[in-house]
Order: C-alpha cells, then sequence, then structure tokens
C-alpha cells in the first residue's frame, strides 16, 4: 500500500509540474510574440514617416554637349578616285591631318598646268581691260581737245561774222551815199543841160558835167555791188559759224561713240577677268579638296569607303570621327506625364552601362556605384518615340563621371524630384497619382502669398 500511494504521490506530483509547467510557458511564448509584433508594428509605424525621394527613371546614352563634338562624317566635295590613304581605324588625328588623296575623273580637269594657263587667261584679259581703259582716257582727251577747237573755231567764226556785219553796215553807208550823190548829179546834170539849151553854158561844161554824172553813176552801181558783196560774205559767215557747230556735232558724237565702245569694251573685259579669276579661285581650292583633311581633332572610327582606285561620288560619306576631349552628357527621353516635373537644374542620378551599382532609387544618398548628374536643357517637342529628350550634364557638384566613358554607352537615368513621407509615397503609387509638381517650400510660399 505504501509503495503504490508512494507511486501515486510522486505520479500525482510529476504531474502537477507537468501541469504547471504546461500553464506557464505558452504565457510567456505569447507575450514574447506580442512584445515582438508591437515593436514590429511600431517600427513600420516609423519606417512610413521617413523621407521618400520621389523619381522619374528613364534610360538613355551618353552623348556631347556641343553638337560640334558629336561624333561626324567626314564627306567629299569632289567627285574622284581613291589613290592613297593615310590613316588607319583607330588612329587619333589633329585638325588639318590629311586621310585620303583623291584624283579628278572629270576631262574638265585633266590638265596638270590648268592653273597657270588659267592664270594666263587672267593676266591677258587685265591687260586687255588696262588697254581699253587707256583707249577711253585717250578718247576723253580727245573729246576735250575738240571742246577746246570748237570754243576758238566759234569764237573766229564769230569775229568773221561781226566783220561781215560791220562791212554791211560800211557798204550800206556808202551805197546811200551813192545814191545822194547819183541824185544830186542827176539834178546838176539837169540843170546843165537846161543851161546848155538856154545858152549859158557852152557844150564842153554840159559835157563835163555829164562825164561826172557817168562816174557818180558808177560809183553808185560800186557801192551797189560791195554792198551785195558783204551780204554774201555776212551769209557766208553765218553758214561757217553753223557749219563750225554741226561739224563739232558730228566729231562729239563720232568721239563719244567711241569712248562709251571702249568702256563697253572695258567693262566686258573686266568682267571676263572677274569670272577667269573667280575660275582659277574654284580651281585652286578644287586642287586643295582633293586631299580629303581632318575637320577636328579625334579618333578615325570606321572607314566607309575603301580600297585604292574606287570611284566616289560628290558628298559621298568617306570616313566617321569621333572627336577628341568632348564634353560629355547624357540624353534620356522621358513619358510626356513626367515632363511638367523635370526642369533644368533637377539633380539626377545615373547608372553606366559597365559600372556596377548598388541603387536605392527613393534614398539615393545610400547607393554606391552611381553618378550625378544636373538637367541642362529640355526639348519643347516630343521626338518620334512620343517622349521628350532631356540633356544632362556632369553635376560639379559630386563626382567625376568615369574617365573612361565613352559617347554611345548606355545610362539608366534616375531624376531625383521631392522628399516626401514614404506612406504618402505608397498611397500615390496605389492611386496612380503623378510625383508632385510642387515642394514642400513652394506650397508653402503659395499659401503664404494667399
Amino acid at each position: 500500500m505504501l509503495n503504490i500511494s508512494k507511486n501515486n504521490i510522486e505520479k500525482g506530483v510529476s504531474f502537477e509540474g507537468f501541469k504547471s509547467f504546461s500553464m506557464t510557458k505558452p504565457t510567456d511564448e505569447s507575450k514574447q510574440r506580442i512584445r515582438v509584433l508591437l515593436w514590429f508594428m511600431l517600427g513600420m509605424i516609423l519606417f512610413i514617416f521617413l523621407p521618400w525621394t520621389q523619381n522619374v527613371r528613364s534610360n538613355g546614352y551618353v552623348t556631347a554637349l556641343r553638337p560640334d563634338q558629336r561624333p561626324q562624317t567626314v564627306h567629299s566635295v569632289l567627285a574622284g578616285r581613291i589613290e592613297k590613304w593615310y590613316v588607319s581605324e583607330g588612329d587619333y588625328v589633329t585638325k588639318g591631318d590629311t586621310i585620303l588623296l583623291i584624283s579628278e575623273i572629270k576631262d574638265e580637269y585633266f590638265d596638270p598646268q590648268l592653273l597657270e594657263r588659267t592664270q594666263l587667261q587672267v593676266d591677258a584679259k587685265i591687260l586687255s581691260a588696262k588697254s581699253y581703259e587707256q583707249k577711253v582716257l585717250a578718247q576723253e582727251i580727245q573729246v576735250s581737245a575738240l571742246l577746246a577747237n570748237n570754243a576758238l573755231r566759234k569764237e573766229q567764226a564769230e569775229n568773221r561774222l561781226r566783220m561781215a556785219e560791220l562791212k554791211v553796215q560800211s557798204d550800206s553807208i556808202r551805197f546811200e551815199q551813192s545814191k545822194v550823190n547819183f541824185q544830186v548829179g542827176q539834178q546838176q546834170l539837169d540843170r546843165a543841160e537846161k543851161l546848155f539849151e538856154d545858152g549859158l553854158r557852152s557844150l564842153t561844161d554840159f559835157e563835163s558835167r555829164k562825164l561826172r554824172f557817168q562816174e557818180v553813176k558808177a560809183g553808185l552801181i560800186s557801192a551797189e555791188n560791195s554792198l551785195l558783196s558783204s551780204k554774201n560774205e555776212l551769209i557766208a559767215a553765218q553758214i561757217e559759224l553753223n557749219a563750225i557747230d554741226n561739224d563739232f556735232r558730228d566729231r562729239m558724237a563720232k568721239a563719244e561713240s567711241e569712248k562709251y565702245s571702249a568702256l563697253s569694251a572695258q567693262y566686258d573685259a573686266e568682267a571676263t577677268a572677274t569670272k577667269l579669276e573667280n575660275q582659277f579661285t574654284n580651281y585652286q581650292f578644287r586642287t586643295g579638296y582633293r586631299h580629303i583633311l581632318a575637320p577636328q581633332d579625334g579618333y578615325i572610327t570606321q572607314a566607309i569607303q575603301v580600297g585604292i582606285g574606287e570611284t566616289i561620288k560628290e558628298g559621298a560619306e568617306i570616313i566617321s570621327i569621333l572627336p577628341a576631349d568632348a564634353q560629355l552628357a547624357v540624353e534620356m527621353y522621358v513619358e510626356p506625364v513626367d515632363l511638367p516635373l523635370l526642369r533644368p537644374g533637377n539633380k539626377v542620378r545615373f547608372i553606366f552601362d559597365g559600372w556596377p551599382a548598388i541603387v536605392f532609387s527613393g534614398w539615393p544618398q545610400f547607393s554606391n556605384g552611381t553618378f550625378g548628374g544636373k538637367v541642362k536643357a529640355i526639348d519643347n517637342f516630343a521626338g518620334e518615340n512620343n517622349k521628350y529628350r532631356v540633356i544632362v550634364v556632369e553635376d560639379p557638384e559630386e563626382d567625376p563621371w568615369p574617365y573612361a566613358l565613352k559617347i554611345g554607352s548606355g545610362a539608366d537615368g534616375i531624376a531625383l524630384l521631392n522628399d516626401v513621407p514614404i506612406w504618402y509615397e505608397i498611397w500615390r503609387q496605389l492611386n496612380g497619382f503623378p510625383a508632385d509638381y510642387y515642394t514642400r517650400k513652394e506650397k508653402k510660399a503659395n499659401k503664404e502669398k494667399i
């Protein structure tokens, strides 16, 4: 009995202990679980109030900021045949280095002495123009001489005309005097005849008076002839004066005609000389274009035309050059809905192809392997992909971009916007709202203005 009761007592004790143990252990675990859950919930509450940087993510590629520093293709100005290559792909060239030599394929440029012969034509035309210029000067001198000679001849003719006029006046007075003498002589003759008839005068006196009357009559006729002759001389002087004017006009017209003909020939020769000079200059430049030169410092990336003896057309692409020391930038494209959120000066983080990175888009300060940039320009119109192009340059306040970064490399851009709480960002994402346009400072300033 004792053994049984003892065993029972031990069993009872062990049962009691097991019961008490089983009653306390679940209670501690539950409290611990509740405690962990409370801490977790507290951590989650604190977590959703942490700041989060809104961002716009977009892909792009590395390019040059300035258009003249971007990869370019060198074209041939002339149609020609490839004669010699001076570079190979990958070579570094400086501005003005000879890349390629081509020869002419047009027959009008085959002459090896084309420049010299064209220069001779230019010189000949210049001399021809100068000779016509001298002829014009000679014609001007001749015109001046004609003017001076005409003035003298006219003065001489006018003097003769004046002398003829004076002689006509003198002969007219003498003729009037002769008429008076004739009338007086006629009267005297009549009186002498009457006296003779009356027997008061002798026949000898009458005949003497008659002879004197004949002399007076002859003087009248002579005076009339002199007057008519003087009038003829006056008319001749007037005709001579008019003839001098007509002759002067004829000679002047001929001299002026020859002068203007010489001027026309001079201008034509000068125009031809100018045209030949232009042609000579074109030939000089064309000769220089046979050597294809590097437009700027850079690296030869690809030879588009190859071989020796191959013909190329005018404006054909020959070789492509990658400029050296280009100021790099990134072209990234954003959706129209995100365009209003970006402004010049916005910060951007980049993940370049070939450079590993650990990225926390909402916490850029904890990201590693990314590089900073600033928005430089934004296009005002959408491209062919219906997206807007954004140019981003290196941020001088951040670490410099990798030295080995090349134009054309891919870039994953993260444009950093406003800082908001995580709960707000989650709420925005769930509702599909765009990122905030105004920052908290701008919102506060707007409220103060209101």
